[in-house]
Order: C-alpha cells, then sequence, then structure tokens
C-alpha cells in the first residue's frame, strides 16, 4: 500500500459533480438526442487539450460551448451560439454532488487529511459550483488551471498543483472518476485514486491508479487501513 498522502487533490466535474442535470439541457439543444452528453463533454476535453498543446488558450466555458456546436454540426442539428450557452453555462455552474460526496469528504476531514481541488474550469466557475453544491467548506484551497492557461493531463497542471501545496508528488493523492485525469497525475509522479462512477472506465495503457474505488465512501475505508 502507498504511504498515507498530506492531501488529497480532487477533480471536480464528474468526479464530486453529478452531470447527469445536463443531460435533459443539453439534450434539449440537440432536438431531445440526450444520449449525446458524453460525447459533447469528451469533445470538450479534446479541444481543451488542442488549446494547451497549440498554445492558444481559451476558456473553458468557451470551449464547451464550441464543442457543443461541433457535435450539434455533426448529428445535422442546427444550434445558435446563444442557444449552446443556455444549455452549458448554467446548469454547469449547478451541478449536484453525487450521493456519496458529502458524507465521503466529511469522514476525510475528520480523518485529518488537507482537502484541495484542481480542475480545468475556470476561478470563477468552480467557486460558483462549489457554493451552489455547498462543498465550499470542505476545501482548504481551490486550484483552476486557468492561473497557467495549461488543461489537464498536461503534466505541468499537476507539477504547478504540486508547487503551490508545497509537498512531493508521492506525498499527493490525486482523486478522479477519468482515466486520463489519473493518468496524467500518476505519470507526474502522484498517487492516484480512480472513483468508478457509471460509464466511467481506466485507460488500459496508462499506469494503474493505487486505488479503485466505487465512491467516495470505499476510499475513505481504504485510506483508514
Amino acid at each position: 500500500m502507498p504511504v498515507k498522502p498530506k492531501v488529497i487533490v480532487f477533480d471536480v466535474n464528474e468526479t464530486l459533480l453529478d452531470l447527469e442535470n445536463m443531460r435533459e439541457s443539453v439534450g434539449e439543444a440537440l432536438n431531445g438526442q440526450e444520449e449525446l452528453l458524453p460525447l459533447w463533454f469528451s469533445t470538450m476535453l479534446h479541444y481543451s487539450l488542442v488549446s494547451t498543446v497549440s498554445g492558444e488558450y481559451q476558456d473553458f466555458g468557451k470551449i464547451g460551448v464550441a464543442a457543443l456546436m461541433m457535435v450539434a454540426q455533426n448529428n445535422n442539428i442546427d444550434i445558435t451560439e446563444e442557444q449552446a450557452k443556455e444549455a452549458i453555462v448554467t446548469p454547469l455552474l449547478s451541478l449536484p454532488p453525487h450521493a456519496d460526496v458529502k458524507s465521503g469528504l466529511t469522514e476525510l476531514k475528520k480523518q485529518g487529511f488537507k482537502l484541495v481541488s484542481l480542475t480545468n474550469s475556470s476561478n470563477y466557475g468552480v467557486k460558483t459550483q462549489f457554493e451552489n453544491a455547498q462543498l465550499t467548506d470542505f476545501f482548504e484551497a481551490r486550484y483552476s488551471i486557468e492561473d497557467i492557461q495549461i488543461y489537464k493531463p498536461d503534466l505541468r497542471a499537476y507539477e504547478w498543483a504540486l508547487a503551490k501545496l508545497g509537498v512531493k508528488p508521492e506525498e499527493a493523492l490525486m482523486v478522479a472518476a477519468h482515466g486520463w485525469d489519473v493518468a496524467g497525475a500518476k505519470a507526474a509522479g502522484m498517487q492516484t485514486a480512480f472513483v468508478a462512477r457509471p460509464g466511467k472506465a481506466l485507460y488500459p495503457l496508462a499506469q494503474k491508479p493505487d486505488y479503485i474505488v466505487k465512491d467516495l465512501g470505499e476510499l475513505v475505508e481504504k485510506l483508514s487501513q
């Protein structure tokens, strides 16, 4: 088993916050095709990396709007930029936490862990998300890649957060429901925990995470051993 981490770093969207509530708004914008929600989110992530490797940073929200318009176009659906914004911006800022999140974070705090978040969302975005989901008080710090304009899973994003925290990579545990996120964090030398939310899978070619759990409750159990 790895050594107990000094700090636990959480991804936000889908790891802590449930995107299912967006299925209706995104589906409505896409002529009722709610099944296209995962494709929209993966397209948004794809083009956030295009933004990083091309050196032309764009705000995550703007990328989300552009991604929805691309998905619409590829499925022969007419949608305006304003319609795409309405489908994404407000719902994304008011996502509820997964059912296990508050109890899991409460127990981790009781165990004395320092909790922070690291997200591709903007500073304003994650601040608003945490306020609306009532998660603000669980975290000692919120880190947004907006400050360095380099999206996860670029290794520099994790290295920047570790420098801000003043800890070695092996002293920090990255918790995420995305195979790409735990792959990046592991490559950066961090401990990693994959939260196997429905529909999420690990990247088979990446290093295996230190923990694979179904929810934060199971993570609490593993870290208390």
